[in-house]
């Protein structure tokens, strides 16, 4: 909550190309001074009750919520379908800090990548060592409802 007010959740809005993504960029401020707060992912894959499994991965879908110092939005929750790659490398586990300063999205050859580095260009993603999410499609919503240490996701959400 913002000083007092419950604040609504928006509704989804689809990254589908480069004018979609600059949009989505200038109102969040290209990621700075956020943080990734939490991530859920589903796979699509699971075992029944009888131990037999459905072991296919058809699902994909990683939902990623992200904080920021500044208002209007605080938090935005992003859907990234269909995923591809999902590296959680953190430089140096040793210092115990996250904060993104600036982050590189890209859409490229039908596939939308986010990354927790400003400035990457395409031909560096596949030798970059931090924070990476490669997907078919990502959405995004507001949802400063989520400000705060409290958990989204969890097992009733």
């Amino acid at each position: 909550m913002i000083k007092g007010r419950r604040a609504k959740i928006g509704m989804w809005n689809e990254i589908a190309n480069e004018n979609d993504l600059n949009n989505f960029l200038h109102m969040f401020g290209s990621f700075h001074d956020s943080c990734i707060k939490e991530f859920k992912y589903l796979s699509g894959a699971y075992v029944e009750c009888d131990l037999s499994m459905y072991p296919i991965n058809n699902e994909r879908l990683l939902k990623v919520i992200f904080q920021r110092q500044y208002n209007s939005p605080s938090v935005v929750e992003i859907e990234f379908s269909g995923l591809i790659q999902l590296n959680l490398f953190l430089e140096n586990a040793n210092i115990y800090t996250c904060e993104v300063l600036d982050a590189t999205m890209i859409i490229c050859r039908d596939r939308i990548y986010w990354c927790d580095c400003g400035g990457l260009s395409e031909s560096e993603l596949k030798h970059y060592h931090g924070v990476m999410i490669c997907a078919a499609k990502a959405r995004w919503r507001t949802a400063d409802e989520y400000l705060g240490k409290k958990e989204v996701y969890t097992a009733h959400s």
